[in-house]
């Protein structure tokens, strides 16, 4: 008889696919020595060789005890493979918190908070908001991810940097709450190296060297918000 895997509909931990590969290649282990580990040592008969290669590739993610079974065949501790929490469920299981709690403490009716979290888009109000940030100990670019906020700082960041940059210090301002001094200086600074790029670009005309330039600048318009964070903590340490 087949033994399928549980269908489990506890929401499983932020899984790091690349460091279970990595610690799997370290070993000199495969994905069938992993798989008959899982099964052998406890007692997931389950487990393939497929669906180990499936949880490297980011396809599908292990669940709580599939993740604790892993850690132990790799040698490693469960927290080795947890990657870092970008979505409500997410930080939420991370602090391994139930919705009836963060329900309870941001003030939302379960099915409500629940919605949210399936969907990805935060309706909190202001209070609610805050009460998030506390329950979760969201920092400020965690919060601006997990309330779904991502794309449209991304957008203004952009246009900050392609154009003028001082127009969008109110816009970004809003959505960021951040000393006005500061994001000046950081969104100047952005603006600057973009710009830089963009002339050595033009400045090379054509080949190799303006290739790499013209690459450059589209990967810091596609990492840009990246960029932001990364300025901001430089600027504020």
């Amino acid at each position: 008889m087949r033994v399928h895997p549980p269908q489990a509909h506890q929401p499983t931990p932020p899984f790091n696919a690349p460091a279970a590969r990595r610690l799997r290649a370290a070993l000199g282990m495969g994905p069938e020595h992993v798989a008959y580990g899982m099964r052998a040592s406890y007692g997931l008969p389950y487990v393939t060789p497929d669906l180990v290669a499936a949880w490297e590739r980011g396809i599908t993610s292990p669940s709580g005890p599939e993740l604790t079974a892993l850690a132990g065949v790799l040698w490693c501790s469960p927290g080795e493979l947890i990657g870092a929490p970008r979505t409500l469920r997410e930080h939420r299981v991370a602090r391994g918190l139930a919705p009836e709690d963060v329900a309870r403490a941001v003030g939302l009716e379960l099915l409500a908070y629940q919605r949210m979290e399936e969907t990805g888009e935060w309706r909190g109000n202001e209070r609610q908001s805050a009460a998030l940030a506390d329950v979760l100990e969201l920092s400020l670019p965690d919060f601006i991810t997990v309330t779904g906020r991502d794309d449209k700082l991304a957008d203004l960041l952009r246009s900050a940097v392609t154009t003028r940059w001082q127009a969008y210090v109110r816009p970004v301002g809003k959505m960021v709450p951040l000393d006005r001094h500061l994001l000046e200086n950081v969104l100047e600074e952005m603006h600057t190296d973009y710009q830089g790029q963009m002339v050595a670009t033009l400045s090379w005309g054509g080949g190799s060297a303006a290739a790499d330039s013209s690459d450059s600048g589209r990967d810091f318009l596609d990492r840009i918000v990246d960029h932001f964070w990364s300025m901001v903590q430089r600027s504020t340490y």
